[in-house]
């Protein structure tokens, strides 16, 4: 069984992400792909063809910071990245998956644009991590990330109530890391349960 999470900036996926592991489940990091991926020469040079030559460092690496600055500036260029790195993040996906077929083990896949990108239906099921907006911004200006950088990013995603509707399953990240966890539990030992 091969399930989507996803969640807004800021609002707990990885947390979520690091219990379904301990608890057994097989996880797969969208984020991480993307990470390995814009390492990659190729894609660094379809970055740069659409972005421009100011987003590429000298020693040939992707700035990352103006890439960030440029895409959650322009809706158009933001869109077009996705376009070239959604396909390459689920190929490996798909490639990992393929894997471990027959495991009789859940693989927990997270998709911070899930929704936005119309993939719930590569998914049996879907689970939505939130929080308020407030502790969402509390938890990134914590981490370093600008007020400003922050809000624009919240912006360029479905609000939570909205993926909450779409999702399978929701995960409330308000409270205490115990009481998180309670909720993942009882997730796992549902999805378990589905798969017989």
């Amino acid at each position: 069984m091969v399930i989507g999470l996803t969640g807004n900036y800021g609002m707990g996926k990885s947390y979520v992400l690091s219990v379904f592991r301990e608890l057994g489940a097989i996880v797969l990091d969208s984020d991480k792909i993307v990470a390995l991926l814009l390492q990659d020469r190729g894609v660094i040079l379809k970055i740069k063809k659409i972005l421009g030559s100011c987003v590429v460092k000298k020693d040939g690496a992707l700035d990352k910071g103006k890439v960030a600055k440029i895409i959650f500036n322009n809706n158009e260029l933001r869109q077009k990245i996705e376009l070239l790195l959604h396909p390459l993040v689920f190929a490996r996906v798909e490639a990992s998956l393929k894997k471990i077929k027959g495991s009789r083990r859940l693989a927990i896949v997270e998709v911070p644009i899930l929704f936005e990108g119309g993939y719930q239906a590569r998914f049996d099921r879907t689970i939505t991590v939130f929080t308020t907006q407030k502790t969402a911004l509390e938890r990134l200006l914590n981490a370093g990330v600008s007020r400003n950088n922050a809000m624009k990013r919240l912006k360029a995603q479905l609000p939570p109530q909205t993926k909450k509707k779409l999702a399978d399953y929701v995960i409330d990240n308000n409270g205490t890391k115990q009481r998180t966890r309670r909720q993942i539990e009882n997730i796992y030992e549902k999805l378990l349960e589905e798969m017989g």
